[in-house]
């Protein structure tokens, strides 16, 4: 987050060419991920409150400016893209109105395939919202961001305290991440148990809940695919049933468990038979 537009909205710059995908998925877990992007969600609210005390007026919404120069191949990994899709409907569903306006900027010839593989995540209202800006982005962003507030490197006059007009200070320009952060290579987990789940096929593992509020806990990885995984709380004791005939406790969904080991926790309200199903998804 880095300054505020002439409105004063919080400004949210992703500076997409030298983020590395498969670097980041291999160190953290898709869900460390998406709770880190809810993280940045509530902070941009949180300022938004505080711009709304400050100029006596409701400020309910951002901006954001994507510089999505070098974009390339790497960037359309499957993982990375199914997940930040996720991202974008978590986004829609929870902050429907906390987007004013997006810019893309810089966009290479890449840009169109990108953003065909997940505008489908998008609602038309926020579709309205993106502006895909050609040579003369720098005017254009001028339109809506004062001088003063836009960082340097992208037309404006702000610099961080010792001059650097990336802004680094508040904007993440990141890089390769290093292998020594790759979790795979460096936790190896003992399991439990070990199953076979082969294509289009779903295992089962039950587990009784004795007493309202116990904690079920989980930990999985998976060798060279992902793999869907949920929890349920079954109606009927003793017998088999299908995950349309039970309680959802965890919805069932892909996770990249061949990356990086998937962990979680739920507390359970009732008594029962709770149940781990790794189905085909």
């Amino acid at each position: 987050m880095c300054g505020h537009d002439r409105e004063g909205s919080p400004i949210w710059y992703d500076v997409i060419g030298p983020v590395d995908p498969k670097g980041l998925f291999l160190s953290a877990s898709k869900q460390d991920f998406i709770k880190s992007k809810i993280r940045d969600c509530e902070r941009l609210q949180q300022e938004c409150d505080l711009q709304s005390q400050k100029l006596n007026r409701i400020v309910e919404s951002i901006t954001m400016i994507y510089d999505v120069e070098g974009l390339g191949l790497k960037h359309l990994w499957r993982p990375a893209i199914e997940t930040y899709g996720e991202i974008l409907q978590m986004f829609e569903d929870n902050y429907p109105e906390g987007l004013k306006r997006l810019f893309v900027i810089k966009a290479p010839k890449l840009f169109p395939v990108a953003y065909n593989l997940v505008k489908h995540f998008l609602s038309e209202n926020t579709r309205l919202k993106i502006h895909i800006l050609g040579a003369n982005w720098q005017e254009e962003l001028l339109k809506y961001i004062d001088v003063e507030e836009l960082p340097g490197i992208y037309g404006g006059k702000r610099t961080d305290p010792d001059g650097d007009p990336r802004c680094r200070t508040w904007i993440n320009h990141v890089g390769p991440v290093p292998r020594r952060y790759y979790v795979r290579d460096h936790v190896k987990v003992q399991y439990e148990q070990s199953l076979v789940v082969s294509r289009r096929s779903t295992r089962q593992l039950d587990y009784e809940i004795l007493a309202p509020g116990c904690v079920l806990r989980w930990q999985f990885c998976s060798d060279s695919a992902d793999i869907g995984f949920g929890v349920f709380l079954k109606s009927r004791r003793g017998e088999r049933q299908k995950a349309a005939e039970m309680l959802d406790v965890v919805a069932s969904q892909r996770y990249n468990a061949h990356l990086v080991p998937e962990d979680g926790s739920v507390t359970c309200e009732r008594p029962g038979v709770c149940e781990y199903l790794y189905p085909p998804l």
